[in-house]
């Protein structure tokens, strides 16, 4: 079987509410957008998610079809596909309202004998990373369970994660902050946001944040900065890269292009799956740059289109 990314998280419905007044549904999810940005970019990717088998559900399922994202069995166990209201204000910048509702799918779980269906593996599985974030790493009964794969995962995966963090729905920052901070200590590779460090850490340098976490396991911390583009912090020094300038259409799904096309960059240098992690620990500021640089792009073409778009590779070139 060949090398792939297993992606564990969300899977929904956007419902986008304009400030013309006009709405529409879209698929989308943190964790779903991330597979999909693979999937565009023509990496093998399988979601392990949580959809209803309803009309919503129908709508993600071939959305993310259309860009050769494979679901794990078992995904489609939910009541009903979950769904996140987005009301974008005169920049294009989204706040967020949900109906969701989390597992992960038995047959993604650690331990498990998944002989007759190999995308669902993690110990012992041919997945070269395994993603998680947002929602699905704070959500319960789902977060316990994505905890328990990103224990399983780091004997034979990169692990990575994106807080992408929702307040509407986790809580206070005072509560998140230690559980984030557990799973940053359980990822090779975290990406975040300066907002998410700003509500997580009010008043703090986010840099000054991201060279704290890189400090323990992550090999790798980037923190974005919408437009202005993208820090990373490892153990060769800070990288700072500068996103292109593009009209901005709106923010859906920036990040989760981003997060994708960091994973995608560093399989394309050999970085990535558990054999790899002490080169990745090692990498070098030159490697940095160029996986970085690619990021912003795929970004930015990203924010130049409606809704959660990320580009193929054929858009980005390798």
């Amino acid at each position: 079987m060949s090398a792939y990314v297993l992606a564990v998280g969300e899977a929904l419905v956007d419902e986008v509410r304009r400030p013309d007044g006009s709405a529409a549904e879209h698929p989308g999810g943190s964790i779903a957008n991330v597979a999909l940005t693979l999937g565009r970019l023509g990496r093998d990717v399988r979601l392990a998610t949580w959809l209803g088998a309803d009309a919503r559900g129908d709508l993600v399922r071939g959305w993310l079809a259309e860009s050769d994202v494979a679901l794990v069995q078992g995904s489609d166990g939910a009541e009903r596909t979950s769904v996140a209201v987005a009301t974008l204000d005169g920049s294009g910048s989204a706040t967020y309202d949900f109906d969701l509702t989390w597992q992960v799918p038995a047959q993604a779980m650690p331990g498990l004998d998944t002989s007759a269906e190999p995308s669902a593996q993690v110990g012992g599985s041919d997945a070269v990373a395994v993603h998680t974030g947002s929602i699905a790493a704070l959500l319960e009964p789902g977060a316990g369970q994505v905890r328990e794969v990103l224990e399983a995962a780091r004997t034979t995966s990169t692990t990575t994660y994106d807080p992408n963090a929702r307040p509407a729905i986790m809580g206070s920052a005072a509560d998140v902050r230690p559980r984030v901070e557990a799973l940053v200590d359980l990822s090779d590779v975290v990406k975040v946001s300066d907002e998410d460090l700003a509500w997580l850490y009010p008043g703090s340098d986010p840099v000054a944040v991201a060279r704290d976490w890189q400090r323990g396991t992550p090999a790798l911390v980037v923190v974005t900065f919408g437009g202005k583009g993208a820090v990373a912090v490892s153990d060769a020094g800070e990288v700072e890269a500068v996103a292109p300038r593009v009209e901005v259409v709106d923010t859906v799904g920036a990040g989760d292009s981003f997060m994708g096309a960091l994973i995608d960059g560093l399989w394309e240098h050999d970085l990535l799956g558990a054999d790899r992690r002490d080169a990745l620990t090692g990498v070098d500021p030159v490697t940095v740059q160029q996986v970085l640089d690619r990021c912003c792009t795929v970004a930015a073409i990203t924010v130049s289109r409606a809704g959660a778009n990320p580009p193929r590779r054929e858009e980005v070139g390798r």
